[in-house]
């Protein structure tokens, strides 16, 4: 078997005098080759290197500055919905924000604004002296190098999970490094404002206007329905209105209730006074004239005893008379019917008077139930009338509530807007801090070294790469090894190595 740094580790057979051949190197065989070619890849190796060494003395140091910023979740990042209540208060995670920074940290704009402050001709002196000669358009080609320029130089870096963004900004002068990357940082502070707040509280003041105008026409219109229908106050009037109402009703059932028990006791008192006589009989005098008669006819047989015996005759005449006067008293025809005195009957006059009351009290309720009635009817009609003119009033209403509502709270949201634009301007963005600002920068770091290895690691493979190429290129067997195991026939002999001469 052969070596394992051959292309090839078995040969077949090959009969002599075959025309079929297989080229097989070994290491061996690859290094004789290589070295044949030695001079050629000296020369590119030295060429190359030479050349990557002098590009290498030629780059100047750089320097870099260096800041950080802690930033928070802020108040722009809390969604806060313009209209309604949905969602508000809802929040991004603690990337997202920083992310977001990031983006505004790396924009073009902001580039363009540390561009104009510090100057085109101290940050890039060759590319402002290209912009001064240039025209209009040329001028926005360099100056879009210019920020493409800053682009490469400035790295921003945040971690996962972190709030803090580290900024570092390359440049061969070390103090317009530590300079942009403070200006930048500076610009970055007021533009993040501009970008995150916009122009909310003037879109938000001009809607406030037109819900104030509608607010105004929306209570025109509500006043000059209430003037048009004579209403003071809707709701309390006709809440008024429902109270009247229900005790007019309670009053005319009383009423009904009293008038039907007033004319009830009426006809039972009418009906009375038809029974009962309007006169009656006082007292009546009893006549006594028999009893005396009798009394005197036994008184004077008494005063005829007294002279007379009992068997006379005046004795018996009296004793007769007063026998048939005594009989006549027994059958009762001697009483006459005496002397008789007729009234008033006062049962008949209580029921008299209290029938003209109830007359009186029946009438009287009866002109209430009237009254009760026709204010019924009045107070019903303004009721009806209110429950008409009820969707008109809820449609006023609601308007007037849904505008008032609206121009409240665009009007809070508007000072809300100004407080904060103010506060961000006066104190800056409390959310963002500076952690540490850009110092300048006493020691440069330079490629020089990498670049060197770079250019004679670079200058070794070139070389061998065009050595092999050469070599391969070269017509000729390398070693009689590779004679034998390419044609399959035995070297008897081997010639030294002769350069061939043109």
């Amino acid at each position: 078997m052969q070596n394992a740094w051959a292309w090839r580790t078995e040969q077949p057979q090959v009969a002599p005098g075959s025309e079929a051949a297989v080229a097989v190197y070994t290491p061996h065989d690859l290094l004789a080759m290589l070295w044949r070619e030695r001079f050629l890849m000296l020369g590119v190796f030295l060429t190359i290197a030479v050349l990557g060494l002098l590009a290498a003395t030629q780059m100047k140091a750089v320097f870099q500055a260096h800041s950080s910023l802690l930033i928070r979740l802020s108040p722009e990042y809390v969604y806060n919905p313009r209209v309604g209540d949905a969602a508000r208060g809802l929040a991004p995670e603690t990337d997202q924000v920083v992310q977001s920074e990031t983006e505004i940290l790396g924009s073009g704009a902001l580039k363009t604004r540390v561009l104009h402050d510090i100057g085109l001709g101290r940050m890039f002196p060759k590319l402002a002296r290209a912009y001064a000669a240039a025209g209009p358009a040329k001028r926005e080609t360099i100056e879009g190098a210019a920020i493409h320029a800053m682009d490469t130089s400035l790295k921003i870096v945040s971690a996962p999970d972190t709030s803090v963004v580290r900024l570092t900004y390359t440049h061969p002068d070390a103090q317009m490094s530590a300079l942009t990357l403070n200006t930048l940082v500076d610009e970055y502070l007021r533009y993040r404002s501009s970008v995150l707040m916009g122009h909310d509280a003037t879109v938000v003041g001009g809607q406030r206007r037109i819900f104030s105008q509608r607010l105004d026409e929306a209570d025109q219109a509500y006043s000059r329905f209430l003037t048009d229908n004579g209403i003071s106050d809707f709701d309390n009037e006709k809440a008024a209105l429902g109270q009247i109402y229900a005790q007019l009703l309670t009053d005319s059932y009383n009423v009904t209730a009293q008038l039907a028990e007033a004319e009830g006791r009426l006809g039972v008192t009418s009906q009375e006074m038809g029974r009962s006589p309007a006169e009656i009989g006082l007292y009546r005098d009893v006549d006594h004239a028999a009893a005396d008669k009798l009394v005197t006819l036994r008184l004077s047989r008494q005063d005829l005893l007294s002279r007379y015996k009992a068997d006379a005759q005046p004795v018996k005449d009296a004793d007769r008379q007063i026998a048939e006067l005594e009989a006549l008293n027994a059958t009762g025809d001697a009483a006459g019917p005496g002397a008789r005195r007729v009234g008033i009957n006062p049962v008949y006059q209580t029921l008299q008077t209290e029938h003209n009351q109830l007359s009186a009290e029946a009438a009287s309720l009866r002109s209430r139930k009237a009254a009760l009635g026709a204010e019924l009817g009045q107070v019903n009609a303004r009721r009806q009338k209110l429950t008409d003119l009820q969707p008109q009033y809820d449609d006023l209403v609601r308007e007037r509530d849904a505008l008032s509502a609206n121009v409240k709270t665009f009007t809070q949201r508007e000072q809300e807007d100004q407080a904060q634009q103010s506060i961000t301007q006066q104190q800056g963005d409390g959310n963002v801090r500076v952690v540490q600002r850009a110092i300048v920068p006493t020691v440069g770091t330079s490629l020089k070294k990498p670049v060197m290895l770079l250019a004679v690691g670079f200058a070794a493979f070139a070389a061998l790469c065009v050595g092999l190429v050469a070599a391969f290129l070269r017509r000729g067997v390398p070693t009689p090894g590779f004679a034998e195991r390419s044609l399959g026939l035995p070297v008897l002999a081997a010639p030294g190595h002769k350069p061939v001469h043109a």
